[in-house]
């Protein structure tokens, strides 16, 4: 059901980007994994470069999934919101043109969730 507001809001941000001392928040999720229940949020900086993110925060916060050690990265897809993304590994977040709070979420073919119960 959509709810329409009555007034307007105003009052300061308590997520700007200026709050997290150069870095920026990325949401990432992995499509298709229950074993996650939604997104995890990763305080960034927008100079990493985008092939850090799987052996860093990725691999920290998915990495316990039985799935993951078998992703193969080069046939990974990945949408920006829910828009078809094609990062350049080579580059920086960045570069990439990945913003504060922006959410990537990653799909693996042929890996869809514990045992396969994903389709």
């Amino acid at each position: 059901m959509a709810v329409a507001a009555i007034s307007e809001y105003k009052f300061p941000s308590k997520d700007s980007v200026d709050k997290f001392h150069g870095n920026q928040l990325l949401f990432v999720g992995w499509d298709k994994h229950l074993m996650f229940y939604g997104t995890a949020a990763f305080p960034l900086p927008p100079s990493m470069k985008f092939s850090d993110l799987f052996v860093g925060p990725l691999a920290q916060s998915y990495g316990a999934h039985p799935d993951f050690a078998k992703i193969d990265w080069s046939k990974v897809t990945w949408l920006n919101g829910n828009k078809p993304f094609k990062p350049d590994y080579d580059k920086s977040l960045a570069e990439n043109g990945i913003g504060h709070k922006d959410c990537l979420r990653f799909q693996t073919p042929g890996l869809d969730g514990l045992f396969g119960i994903c389709f």
